[in-house]
């Protein structure tokens, strides 16, 4: 909470006041010995019945054919349910062990202690840490001197290369690398100013240690899609700051099959093959320089972008809009007009795309315009137990063939995990349809189930694969039907029909769907042919005043409409009818599906019930 001038003095009495208007106050925050807390942790451990083994580095890992895994260390192997990696900076090896990538860069952090300081040393009481934003430092007591710890800019920050090319080096442990007191000057200076007794204080020690950092500064936390019980708890650029919230909530996700809460910003799946090695080393460097700025609504950071992850419009509209990155795409939040600022102006208030965005509103919801979906997660199912394991995945029905529908993946305790749009494209095969941060977390759900069930399908990810441009709005209907034979009028193409068709010659799978709430279609096509595609829409609307909307009127729009969406109106944190999803839930579902029955207290519906499977 807020607290005055006068507060933080009586708190703080070493600071320099002129430079200081108000704080901001968080009694539980403090400060922890890690080696302590780790001997803690270990012995309580133990007491719970767990074997501890140090030192013994793994050497090996294979995962066996039933899920379970081979541990080779110098002590000898052992086998292992699941494997949780939580190995700090040693985390992409063991991940190289497997074959996987982990988008982790090792950091040079330095800190500084001083000698004793006589106005510390005469405090009666311990000082709180203080973070300055501004100097972009934490400074905290350290018996009766002070311990600083700066955060250098993006340009000035160190990144230990050799580590990025090679690896750790085999035995590091406990060593330092070399100081470099020149990098963080200007930060003691801002200390210095701010807690002035520090200018007659000694530098006794500078400690300069690695972290690592993921390209986005957060943790990865949880199971990772394509590898069975292979979890991870890395990438924790605060360091033990995080360790009993994460231990906790990893703990009970084991044990209970689900998250204890949701916490997707942690998702390890939120990254995957388009996070190459210069990728997270640009955003690396980036989320470490900018620690202590103002975050703004609807932030845009540029490091390492664009991706190789593109849609086939990439090219033909970076120069027409405001791109935004969303799981490695570039997509296009707000389209510009001749005249227009077309700069990034990030904002509390109102900004350059107020105007566009509302005028991207009025078309669709008058005339007819196009927006490139090209982004969303796109999986193909089939074989001959698709239909049981969808049925099982979802709470609501399976549609007839040629049909749509939304459907979301309940967790055992009747939270919601996932909304997809499920087609039933011929009989037996599905195409499912996700949101582009969602991809590869409802990925690993769906094959996770897949094989717990022995369900005998294929489940291939063609996200990458094809294009989807969607056309929504009152004269969509007129703009497509000049570039098909298909008949697309009410009574033929009904809301949530799918059909395969030509428009303008070229092959898509065409689904009767719009989250703005207007009249649309979603075409799904090759990704090659997007530009034709595109290009052939654009010229049949021209009667019709057709043009482009981005993802900001979209939501607007469905919003408008009362379109929930994952991540927002619904998560693990939501039972389906706290979120008003109950149209998508078929309480008459065989017993043995994801869930059973709902119990009703004081005539409302409390969390689901669940009965075994």
């Amino acid at each position: 909470y807020l607290i005055e001038p006068e507060k933080i003095q009586e708190m703080f009495p070493l600071l320099n006041m002129n430079k200081v208007l108000a704080g901001l106050y968080n009694p539980g925050d403090g400060h922890i010995d890690p080696y302590s807390l780790t001997m803690a942790l270990a012995a309580g451990a133990r007491k719970c019945g767990a074997l501890l083994k140090y030192p013994a580095p793994v050497t090996s890992l294979k995962a066996r054919s039933d899920g379970t895994w081979d541990v080779e260390t110098p002590q000898g192997s052992m086998r292992a349910n699941r494997i949780v990696n939580a190995a700090g900076f040693w985390a992409r090896e063991v991940g190289k062990m497997i074959g996987l990538e982990h988008p982790l860069i090792p950091v040079q952090h330095q800190y500084v202690v001083t000698s004793t300081i006589s106005e510390v040393k005469a405090l009666k009481r311990e000082l709180p840490v203080l973070r300055d934003l501004e100097g972009s430092y934490y400074l905290r007591q350290e018996r009766d001197g002070l311990l600083f710890g700066p955060y250098e800019s993006q340009e000035k920050m160190k990144v230990q290369d050799s580590w990025v090319t090679n690896g750790v080096p085999p035995g590091f442990g406990k060593e330092l690398f070399e100081s470099d007191l020149d990098r963080i000057m200007e930060h003691i200076k801002a200390a210095m100013e701010m807690v002035p007794v520090l200018k007659k204080a000694d530098i006794i020690n500078v400690v300069n240690g690695p972290i690592t950092y993921s390209p986005d500064i957060l943790p990865m936390v949880g199971p990772h899609q394509g590898v069975r019980n292979y979890w991870v708890a890395i990438g924790f650029g605060y360091g033990i700051i995080h360790a009993g919230g994460v231990g906790k909530y990893l703990s009970d996700w084991i044990l209970h099959g689900e998250p204890p809460f949701d916490l997707i910003e942690l998702d390890p799946n939120r990254y995957g093959k388009w996070t190459t090695t210069q990728y997270t080393e640009a955003k690396a460097r980036e989320s470490y320089g900018f620690n202590n700025i103002v975050g703004y609504p609807k932030e845009e950071r540029f490091a390492g972008r664009p991706t190789q992850r593109v849609s086939g419009l990439y090219q033909r509209l970076e120069s027409k809009c405001s791109m935004g990155f969303h799981a490695g795409w570039e997509q296009p939040h707000w389209f510009y007009k001749p005249g227009q600022d077309t700069q990034y102006r990030p904002s509390f208030r109102r900004t350059n795309w107020f105007e566009p965005v509302g005028s991207e509103y009025k078309q669709v919801m008058q005339r007819v315009a196009v927006t490139d979906l090209s982004p969303f997660g796109k999986f193909n199912i089939k074989g001959q137990d698709s239909i049981r394991l969808l049925d099982h995945l979802f709470a609501n029905v399976i549609p007839k063939v040629g049909f749509t529908n939304i459907s979301h993946m309940l967790t055992p305790k009747g939270r919601v995990y996932a909304e997809l749009t499920v087609s039933h494209q011929s009989p037996g095969e599905f195409l499912l349809i996700t949101g582009s941060g969602s991809e590869l977390h409802d990925l690993r759900w769906i094959e996770e189930e897949a094989v717990k069930g022995g369900y005998d399908v294929e489940i291939k990810n063609i996200t990458d694969e094809l294009g989807v441009l969607g056309v929504a709005g009152p004269q969509a209907r007129k703009v497509l039907q000049k570039l098909t034979s298909e008949d697309l009028s009410d009574d033929v193409f009904k809301f949530l029909q799918t059909k395969s068709l030509k428009v303008s010659n070229i092959p898509v799978t065409a689904i009767r769907i719009s989250y703005t709430g207007e009249l649309g279609w979603e075409l799904y096509h090759r990704r090659e042919d997007s530009v034709a595609l595109y290009d052939a829409i654009m010229n049949a609307g021209q009667e019709e005043g057709i043009d482009n909307f981005g993802t900001y009127a979209m939501n607007a729009l469905r919003l408008e409409k009362a379109f929930r969406a994952w991540g927002l109106e619904m998560n693990c944190d939501t039972n389906p009818l706290e979120a008003g999803l109950e149209y998508f839930v078929k309480l008459n579902k065989d017993q043995n599906s994801c869930f059973a029955h709902f119990k009703e207290e004081n005539g409302w519906v409390s969390r689901w019930a669940i009965r075994p499977y």
